[in-house]
């Protein structure tokens, strides 16, 4: 069965209450040159998904009607040019106060993070820590596959990196992650990076494993 009509249609709908506003199943379908009962069917679609939100209007005369919008979850859909903004801000900082007031910037958010995260990690061992941090990085959109070797290192991969456009053009931001690594892991762990997508790397890759002096 072929769904990308339907995907292709639902996209329609999207745009159309994101450029018109609240839109009734008659203005859609006349908009859309489909049925009413098709229009319904992709309305369903997405208001179970959590991208619109319907409300009862009641006409002046007949019977009232729904009016569908756009719910806030939707406007993720939509294109977004945050990294465009960041670097543009970040390259007026250099201007005005040179790099190393950018380098300061990355390292003031690293350590908000490992505020933010370090009771996470508190009295739990090593591969608890490690499948917690791969729970933070999939949450915060790095696409994390964690696997352990025969040896016991971990190795931790990032398919994705919600900074790239930023971290290509200042790699500080790389640093930071490692040093965070590092600390949230503890000093019982030996943190390294074989891998780096700001370097032209696939991925990021990280081994993780324990100190020997601590396993000893």
């Amino acid at each position: 069965m072929n769904y990308e009509p339907d995907v292709s249609t639902r996209k329609v709908i999207l745009h159309l209450l994101k450029t018109k506003g609240a839109l009734s199943v008659g203005d859609l379908s006349k908009q859309l040159g489909i049925t009413e009962m098709a229009v319904r069917r992709h309305l369903n679609t997405l208001e179970r998904d959590g991208f619109i939100e319907s409300k009862l209007v009641r006409q002046a005369m007949g019977r009232p009607s729904h009016l569908y919008s756009l719910a806030p979850a939707a406007d993720e859909l939509f294109p977004k040019k945050y990294h465009t903004l960041a670097l543009d801000l970040l390259g007026e900082l250099v201007e005005l106060a040179g790099e190393e007031q950018v380098h300061e910037l990355f390292d003031r958010r690293r350590e908000r993070l490992i505020e933010r995260y370090e009771s996470r990690m508190a009295g739990k061992s090593l591969s608890q820590r490690v499948a917690e941090l791969t729970d933070i990085q999939n949450a915060n959109g790095y696409m994390v596959q964690l696997d352990e070797r025969e040896d016991g290192a971990f190795v931790l991969q990032e398919h994705n990196c919600p900074i790239s456009q930023v971290a290509n053009q200042f790699q500080h931001a790389c640093s930071c992650e490692l040093s965070m690594f590092r600390t949230l892991l503890g000093n019982d762990a030996e943190v390294e990076r074989t891998e780096c997508l700001a370097k032209g790397g696939m991925k990021c890759t990280y081994i993780i494993q324990q100190r020997e002096e601590a396993s000893s």
